[in-house]
């Protein structure tokens, strides 16, 4: 029993001394590192950073009288942050709109805000050569009402063929939504609703296409994960596919006919075909 005891004592002795040791070396590094910092402080680049002089919300107008200026090692400087006034406020315009959140003393960056002169509307999240096209939803085809401004979704649209089997198919990838309802706010923080349509970006050949698919069937959307950028291939699903039946090809018999008048009547006379 003294010698089991003995060792479990000798084993946590051990363990604590290398404990000690591991925080020990820990410590060590990051008093190096903060030396090294303090060394470097005096030759670091500086540069001065717009940070917002108050929270600041989607629609807001940001003005001079809004904007500090503070100095920023140049290695830790955001991108997208802005260090001129030409570049905040081009051509003597006197305010910026906000387009997402800022907190206070918060560095301004250009995403941000929309472009010089423009308003918070949807033409503002609008890309170059893009065109807005708005998609009406209900609870199950968008997604339950989960969708925000800036999320990305497939689109998926359902009908018959030939008036008769009925498919879905993947028509459009990873199209990014830049309105809810009649909201382009991508701070959104309220309950979830359902809403009644969504509006996306697109280009002008995709909206054709969403146009006649809206007009001709049902549209469903898929929403995208954030940080996928993988574009779907083709999908397509038929009822025979998703309850796995097999329907086997008949070979139709080609039959051949005569037409002859027997009495005063025409008949029709089935006869061997001949190529």
């Amino acid at each position: 029993m003294r010698l089991v005891f003995g060792a479990v004592l000798v084993a946590g002795l051990g363990l604590a001394g290398f404990a000690a040791y591991q925080t020990q070396a820990y410590i060590s590094k990051m008093q190096t590192e903060l030396a090294e910092a303090r060394a470097n402080a005096n030759t670091t680049d500086m540069v001065n950073v717009f940070l917002a002089k108050r929270p600041m919300t989607y629609g807001e107008r940001l003005t001079r009288e809004d904007v500090l200026v503070a100095a920023f090692p140049d290695y830790a400087v955001p991108a997208n942050a802005l260090s001129e006034v030409e570049a905040l406020f081009p051509n003597n315009i006197d305010h910026r709109i906000v387009l997402r959140t800022m907190d206070e003393k918060e560095p301004i960056l250009l995403s941000k805000l929309t472009a010089p002169g423009k308003e918070a509307g949807i033409t503002s999240h609008l890309s170059p050569g893009k065109r807005a096209f708005t998609i009406a939803v209900n609870q199950i085809s968008g997604v339950a009402g989960f969708l925000r401004p800036g999320d990305h979704v497939d689109v998926f649209w359902s009908g018959r063929r030939n008036g008769n089997e009925e498919f879905t198919q993947l028509i459009q990838s990873q199209l990014r939504i830049i309105a809810v309802d009649q909201s382009a706010n991508m701070d959104r923080s309220e309950k979830v609703r359902v809403a009644n349509n969504i509006t996306v970006e697109a280009s002008p050949e995709q909206a054709a296409g969403l146009a006649l698919a809206q007009g001709s069937g049902r549209l469903s959307l898929a929403l995208v994960g954030v940080g996928d950028t993988e574009v779907s291939g083709d999908v397509e699903m038929t009822q025979d596919r998703l309850l796995g039946v097999v329907r086997e090809e008949r070979s139709v018999e080609e039959k051949c006919h005569i037409r002859t008048r027997r009495g005063n009547e025409l008949v029709n006379i089935e006869i061997p075909c001949t190529n």
